[in-house]
């Protein structure tokens, strides 16, 4: 059975039901579970002018530390669920190949499952936005489990 499970968690709705299934998995297999966050950067961001560009260390450090809080946030209530063994991995990446990222640190790991959340896009919305998911699939090395959102 599994015995190290990784869930990619960003404070999405789909996030957190991929988190639950995660804590369920590792509740009845006893598995280590690795929370695993990618922070990437957005060069611009909208203020009340519109379109304006912030100094990269700044909002590098900004998306780092609500990483991090995320992560603590999450490791306690897996922790709160019976889950004795958690880990959490933060990582800053630039590349914007976040599901990539997702699945080699993963390997890295060692996991033997790794949980995702989907939103499930179509058409317009999946072209514009992409899906972290399906990258996560087409590049993971072990099992992936998509949880999809509401």
């Amino acid at each position: 059975m599994y015995e190290r499970i990784a869930v990619a968690v960003d404070g999405s709705e789909v996030s957190t039901a991929a988190l639950n299934e995660a804590i369920k998995l590792a509740g009845v297999t006893h598995a280590t579970l690795l929370l695993l966050h990618v922070c990437e950067e957005m060069p611009m961001v909208w203020n009340i002018e519109g379109m304006a560009s912030m100094p990269m260390e700044d909002v590098s450090q900004a998306f780092a530390a609500a990483g991090k809080q995320l992560l603590l946030k999450d490791k306690a209530r897996a922790e709160d669920s019976g889950i004795s063994r958690v880990e959490i991995r933060l990582v800053e990446d630039y590349s914007g190949r976040i599901g990539a990222v997702i699945g080699a640190e993963a390997k890295i790991w060692s996991a033997d499952l790794l949980v995702v959340g989907s939103h499930g896009r179509k058409g317009l919305d999946h072209l514009l936005m992409g899906s972290v998911a399906e990258s996560v699939v087409r590049t993971a090395s072990m099992p992936v489990l998509l949880v999809r959102g509401k």
